[in-house]
């Protein structure tokens, strides 16, 4: 079915966003909450469905799908079950007659009253902000190697049951009758899209069949956020042990112990919204994951809250935010970000540099900085920043690519928020990623 997206923003949303323009973030906070909670207008949100409204389709697996449940000792008890199938094909979509269709769009819109009391909804989306809640919602398969799978699983935890996919190369067999294990590569989609979505664009999976290697893709459902989004803003998901950290890191692990993955070669990237759910999953599970890949994300902890993230997002974080908690191991990590990119600000990808940047420099001594330009197949210039140890290892990179908006370099047009005129995002974050090993795993 097709959800109707919002032509005009409500009234009392054009005030909280001029409000939170003009940095009076605590009155916009009040003034929306004033209005949820009164009996507003049955008009105040226009609902009109047209030719260029974008259809969100649903593309978590069937509730018919199998599920093996099984126990996994190394998760806390609340985050301890794992399920999974092996189905490669996509359920067939349910057919709704118009009463069901109207029912369901009820239900969906109290979902959407519900979310904006707790500051959950997309506000990017529903103020027409560009590049957000516009993207693709495809839930085509993208193309995978002779003899590889793209299998679909269903984790469960405390939360509830959380849906992914798993892309297996083709030598996984050979690997596993070798006693080889292969490296993992965590891959968070931005908003609006689904795991076949981000896999398309992204090309991960063709990469992953020439390095021989796992790659996960965590699927955010509506449930969690309308336009399924990481909720990177809420403080509560900001933490170790608690909220989307917490199932992300358990997924992660079970994955890692369930099949013939090298503990010490685990990796995160994301786009967007996944990007700064990226960055916060090397800050709180260090241990875990040996690099981390960051396109158009944002730094941790650069909001608190709705009103705060939608500042961030178009004139980046308060300063003080860039001050890193140098206390934490320092994750490896290369960073990506158009100069053009009008959705969340430049100014973000430097501040997660920064971030970075600190945490190193207080954990290692003698690195060296280097500054390049580099130019794409296609002609895109991009300024490299890179800092090294002293044996000439990058720990950390940040690409800033000219002429760039809100999309993953290098992508393919087939999967939404791409730009395929480089630099290869994805090439570029694989090696990287490669070149590093998490010893400290295995203390």
């Amino acid at each position: 079915m097709k959800i109707p997206k919002f032509n005009t923003a409500p009234p009392h949303l054009k005030e909280a966003m001029a409000l939170i323009k003009s940095g009076r973030l605590k009155e916009a906070t009040v003034a929306i909450q004033n209005n949820l909670n009164s009996n507003g207008p049955s008009n105040s949100v226009n609902t009109h469905t047209d030719d260029n409204s974008t259809a969100m389709r649903d593309v978590t697996p069937n509730e018919s799908t199998p599920r093996i449940t099984a126990s996994n000792p190394s998760v806390p008890k609340d985050l301890a079950s794992n399920t999974h199938s092996t189905q490669n094909e996509n359920a067939t979509p349910e057919t709704n007659d118009t009463t069901k269709a109207k029912d369901t769009l009820s239900e969906k819109l109290q979902s959407l009253t519900d979310k904006m009391k707790d500051f959950k909804i997309d506000l990017p989306s529903a103020l027409n902000l560009p590049g957000v809640g516009a993207g693709a919602t495809t839930h085509s398969e993208p193309p995978i190697a002779e003899n590889a799978k793209f299998i679909k699983g269903v984790f469960t935890s405390s939360q509830g049951n959380h849906n992914y996919r798993l892309y297996i190369p083709s030598n996984y067999d050979e690997a596993l009758t070798q006693g080889s294990k292969l490296p993992l590569v965590v891959m968070l989609h931005g908003c609006t899209q689904s795991p076949e979505d981000f896999a398309t664009g992204t090309r991960m999976n063709e990469l992953a069949e020439t390095h021989q290697s796992l790659v996960l893709y965590p699927s955010q459902p509506a449930s969690a956020n309308l336009n399924r989004c990481w909720n990177w803003f809420n403080t509560s998901d900001q933490q170790r042990g608690q909220g989307e950290p917490a199932w992300l890191s358990a997924l992660t692990e079970s994955i890692t112990k369930e099949y013939a993955v090298d503990a010490g070669r685990v990796y995160v990237a994301g786009l967007s919204a996944g990007a700064a759910m990226a960055v916060i999953m090397a800050q709180t599970y260090p241990e875990l994951y040996a690099a981390v890949g960051v396109h158009s994300g944002l730094a941790y902890q650069s909001a608190s809250n709705m009103p705060s993230a939608m500042m961030a997002m178009r004139k980046g974080a308060d300063a003080a935010i860039t001050e890193s908690n140098t206390s934490t191991n320092y994750v490896p990590m290369i960073v990506f970000h158009g100069d053009q990119d009008h959705t969340v600000s430049v100014r973000n990808g430097g501040q997660i540099f920064e971030q970075a940047k600190q945490r190193l420099q207080a954990q290692k001594s003698n690195l060296q900085t280097q500054q390049q330009q580099k130019s794409s197949e296609q002609g895109t210039r991009s300024t490299q920043i890179q800092i090294c140890d002293d044996k000439g290892l990058s720990l950390l990179e940040y690409w800033k690519i000219h002429g760039a908006s809100h999309s993953w370099a290098g992508g393919s047009h087939a999967g939404s928020y791409t730009d395929p005129n480089g630099p290869d995002a994805s090439k570029e974050m694989m090696r990287f990623f490669l070149n590093h090993t998490n010893k400290s795993y295995f203390k």
